[in-house]
């Protein structure tokens, strides 16, 4: 075809001009640009941006999204975690790939409220590794004296054998350090009151054998059982209790009165009552003294000591015990429970030599005449008898120096739920035992047995 001018003669064309790359890439970012608030228009409601927006400065903050409420106690979720997830909300493996994401899990970590979980046993093999095992700690003071009755030092541990119930125990604790004292002192009001005075004219003794972290209580009985003062150290309240005992008075002795005007029958004529054809036959009263009762309170006060005191009862009378509402038994069960040494001072008729042993002759339903030998016998304690004043203050520092200063042993054995009284015997190693000043004969004073349960 001719060219004329630039111009085609008959057939109009025209020419498209050259487009660069870069102008081309900029098209297609402006295309892009034109799209997007499209798709934001098309996007699901509930599928949300990873990117958040930029806050602004003319709108307020958009409200946090509300928090995942729990069930209320008691009640119970939709889809508990033991059952498997129901049918409605199950889906297939290509749904779940095609759904959307959902919204990040959030940090927080709340604890499940109760009622929440299902109460289901554990597994047995998660009981496979539980073991209990009750273990009971068994203590034991034991005094060990030579033939002339000198406590026995420096012995060692394996000095020591321990039975209980004729089986050898290993020991666990042992120690000769002396231990702080909580003494109940027991004081017989009943005794004849020649005894009770010469007894109160002691008790600046009594208070002075104690050491200063020791503590006392006082406790009174005849008929009834009455406690004066509740533990204490040595002070001046203490001292003004036992000043206030000074002026006590105990039983008057003399003839009993059966007849006469002063007599218990009424008014007679010739020995013959004036309301009875027939003269009635007279016997003294034989008034109470309730031993087993005192010591019952006592003992019961000092089970609730704190436990690194030695308890101790220390009961001055003549041992007489008639009509008290606790028998031997049960305030025995009490003391071996509670680990209570029984000390006694026998004064007046039980300070005579041999008149102990007449207490193995009672007669059924007239009491015994002197029961502290089968306490301090069971406990591990010691009664001393003495009659005069001098003889009296010099066994309150013996009997309380014993106390303290004994051999504690101490073995574990297995607690059962048993209120059998289980017994115990201690042995110090003597083979052959011949009396010499390096190594003597000795005796061993320890409680006779203990009861796995308290008593109640």
């Amino acid at each position: 075809m001719p060219k004329s001018g630039g111009m085609s003669v008959g057939r109009l064309t025209t020419t498209r001009p050259t487009t660069t790359r870069p102008t081309r890439v900029l098209a297609i970012l402006l295309c892009c640009l034109a799209f997007l608030p499209a798709m934001a228009q098309q996007q699901p409601p509930d599928q949300k941006s990873d990117i958040p927006d930029a806050p602004s400065t003319s709108q307020p903050p958009p409200p946090a999204p509300p928090e995942l409420k729990t069930p209320p106690p008691g009640t119970n979720p939709t889809n508990p975690p033991d059952q498997p997830p129901s049918a409605s909300s199950s889906s297939s493996p290509s749904e779940a790939g095609n759904a959307p994401p959902g919204p990040p899990p959030s940090s927080k970590i709340g604890t499940v409220p109760p009622g929440s979980v299902p109460k289901t046993p554990p597994a047995s093999q998660d009981q496979l590794f539980q073991l209990r095992v009750n273990v009971n700690q068994v203590v034991v003071p034991v005094r060990v004296t030579d033939e002339a009755g000198h406590l026995v030092s420096g012995l060692l541990s394996t000095d020591f054998s321990v039975y209980e119930d004729g089986k050898k125990q290993n020991l666990n604790f042992f120690t000769s350090d002396p231990f702080a004292l909580s003494v109940a002192v027991v004081i017989d009001f009943g005794m004849p009151d020649i005894a009770l005075q010469k007894v109160n004219e002691t008790f600046s003794t009594l208070s002075g054998s104690f050491a200063g972290f020791d503590e006392i209580a006082i406790y009174t009985y005849s008929t009834s059982v009455s406690q004066l003062a509740d533990f204490t150290a040595v002070g001046r309240k203490l001292e003004g209790v036992l000043n206030g005992l000074k002026t006590k008075h105990g039983e008057v002795s003399g003839v009993p009165v059966l007849g006469g005007p002063l007599g218990p029958q009424g008014p007679s004529v010739n020995g013959v009552p004036v309301d009875s054809p027939t003269t009635p036959v007279s016997t003294p009263s034989k008034q109470s003294h309730v031993l087993n009762d005192a010591v019952l309170m006592a003992a019961r006060d000092l089970g609730k000591r704190p436990k690194n005191r030695r308890k101790v009862i220390f009961v001055i009378s003549d041992g007489r015990e008639y009509r008290s509402d606790a028998n031997y038994g049960t305030v025995l069960q009490v003391l071996l429970s509670n680990e209570v040494l029984l000390y006694g001072i026998a004064v007046e008729s039980a300070a005579i030599p041999g008149y102990n042993k007449l207490e193995r002759l009672r007669i059924p339903g007239q009491g015994y005449s002197n029961i502290l030998p089968k306490y301090a016998n069971a406990t591990g304690g010691e009664v001393l008898s003495e009659y005069s004043r001098t003889a009296i203050e010099d066994v309150y520092h013996r009997l309380i120096g014993d106390a303290r200063n004994q051999y504690t042993l101490g073995y574990a054995t297995r607690a059962t739920p048993s209120d059998t009284r289980r017994e115990i015997d201690i042995r110090v190693n003597r083979p052959g035992c011949k009396s010499s000043d390096l190594r003597p004969c000795v005796e061993v004073f320890a409680k006779e047995g203990y009861y796995p349960l308290p008593a109640r």
